[in-house]
């Protein structure tokens, strides 16, 4: 079992940057495939980006696709998502995820095995 712990999220201009970490217990880690989610206010829970273990394999939703970027780093237990270029449409809680076979990607919500409890992003106009 794996325990996800999300921050970074804040308030930032639309333009500015904001990058989220979200710190994994356990040295299973580096044996998970991770993704991000986010759900703003009245809307279902999305798809954002993943990653797999061994990090060597990305993906993004068109959103996001050239603005934000997902990177981990297996000796600190901890994925991130670099965001850029923030509009206020991306305006959300977002969610860290772990799933038990980190050989592929998944952006289906239903295949994660583990969630963080959040972090607000709110960008302003």
């Amino acid at each position: 079992q794996v325990q996800l712990v999300e921050s970074g999220g804040g308030l930032v201009q639309a333009g500015g940057s904001l990058r989220l970490s979200c710190a994994a217990s356990g040295r299973t880690f580096r044996r998970y495939a991770m993704g991000w989610f986010r759900q703003a206010p009245g809307k279902e829970r999305e798809f954002v980006s993943a990653i797999t273990a061994s990090g060597g394999v990305t993906h993004y939703a068109d959103s996001v696709k050239g603005r934000f970027t997902i990177s981990r780093d297996n000796a600190k237990y901890t994925v991130y998502l670099q965001m850029n270029s923030l509009k206020p449409e991306d305006t959300a809680v977002y969610y860290c995820a772990a799933h038990q076979d980190g050989s592929s990607l998944y952006t289906s919500i239903q295949l994660y095995n583990y969630w963080g409890q959040g972090t607000q992003v709110t960008v302003s106009s």
